[in-house]
């Protein structure tokens, strides 16, 4: 726990020179060109599209958004990422193979951890998670935002961005929420709490999300009610994420999205990543491919991204089994059409574009807003 005090201290530190980058960095977009998609040339049309995928993925490697690894390995007495470590579905030589520039790292909690207690089991869950990566200096480095997350590619390190984190994690404190944001915490799930229930956000969960705003802080809304959702996207100013969800009109799983709110997001800018497991998208990669062209259908091929959701403990799709297999779904993206731009997107530019909108919306809303005092007490006592 030491180790997250020295962390309050924000001052950012210039990193030392590292050594020269592993993935190809692609030159900047000709004029004209969608900033996000970072185009670069694409291989021959005639090649196998599995090779295809290689090479687009060396380009543009996949911005995972969930990962459950601090959670698989909590319960591992040691483990060596960088080695191969056969207990769990992500460690460094698959990360590689599978082309993954970025992992969100879940700090979700079990259920039924409340107040004081889902506090300190997320404290200790960042605690780990910082623990790893630092452990695996060649391999990874801790990353705070799109910037940061660009860095680490350009010098061969997979970023770690901490989150999503469950909303219990605040102990309905915006001071703690200040406090994990400090610490590294980029995105939170508005789910499991008074103030976001089946009937929507109350007054102090939308000073909540008014909070994340101002600090940058993602809103994950997987699994959260309808009536948060509509509220949410009618509150925030960033754009709101779906860490998990797919399309509930190919599979009907609470968590994945009606066609109504997959259209409301697109016109929100908002993301919906969707899972790799079978149970929210079948048993099968085509199964998963099925439910991105639905999505970029609705929401457009900028509002669209991959969970590997690896360690989770969920099943996996036939030929999606660890996180070294995402040139398998890209490779059946290709042959299904998906131009070289909207597979960028896809795969990173998305991502990195919600992150620098959370981040410009920060920068707008400190200009006009304190740090905020409300209290749960204050607002829904």
């Amino acid at each position: 726990m030491a180790e997250l005090q020295d962390e309050l201290d924000t001052t950012v530190e210039v990193p030392e020179p590292d050594p020269p980058v592993a993935w190809p960095v692609s030159a900047p977009p000709a004029p004209g060109a969608h900033p996000l998609a970072e185009a670069a040339p694409g291989p021959a049309p005639g090649t196998d599209p599995l090779a295809r995928a290689h090479a687009l993925l060396a380009d543009h490697p996949v911005a995972d958004g969930y990962s459950g690894l601090p959670w698989a390995l909590a319960d591992l007495p040691w483990f060596d990422l960088e080695l191969g470590e056969s207990a769990v579905d992500t460690d460094l030589p698959r990360l590689r193979e599978g082309h993954v520039g970025a992992l969100f790292w879940s700090l979700h909690l079990p259920e039924g951890l409340a107040g004081d207690r889902a506090v300190g089991a997320t404290m200790e869950r960042l605690d780990l998670a910082r623990t790893v990566v630092h452990a695996h200096p060649e391999g990874l480095r801790m990353a705070r935002g799109a910037a940061e997350i660009a860095d680490a590619r350009n010098h061969g390190r997979v970023a770690v961005v901490l989150g999503p984190a469950g909303a219990a994690a605040l102990g309905d404190s915006l001071g703690i929420l200040r406090g994990l944001h400090s610490l590294g915490l980029r995105v939170l799930t508005l789910t499991g709490v008074s103030w976001a229930g089946e009937a929507g956000l109350t007054r102090f969960g939308e000073e909540v999300l008014r909070e994340m705003n101002r600090l940058g802080v993602l809103a994950d809304l997987s699994g959260a009610s309808d009536a948060t959702i509509g509220r949410a996207l009618a509150v925030s100013k960033a754009p709101l994420v779906f860490t998990r969800s797919a399309a509930r009109a190919l599979r009907p799983h609470p968590a994945n999205l009606p066609d109504e709110v997959l259209t409301e997001l697109g016109a929100a800018n908002g993301l919906c990543l969707v899972p790799l497991t079978a149970e929210q998208t079948g048993p099968c990669v085509r199964d998963v491919a099925d439910h991105l062209d639905h999505v970029r259908a609705l929401a457009g091929a900028e509002c669209v991204g991959l969970s590997g959701t690896y360690d989770s403990g969920a099943a996996r799709p036939q030929d999606l089994a660890d996180a070294s297999c995402y040139p398998n779904l890209v490779a059946e993206l290709i042959s299904r059409g998906w131009s070289s731009s909207d597979l960028a997107l896809l795969t990173w530019g998305n991502v990195q574009r919600v992150l620098r909108g959370a981040e410009f919306t920060a920068r707008a809303a400190q200009q006009r807003r304190a740090p905020s005092t409300a209290r749960i007490t204050d607002l829904d006592g």
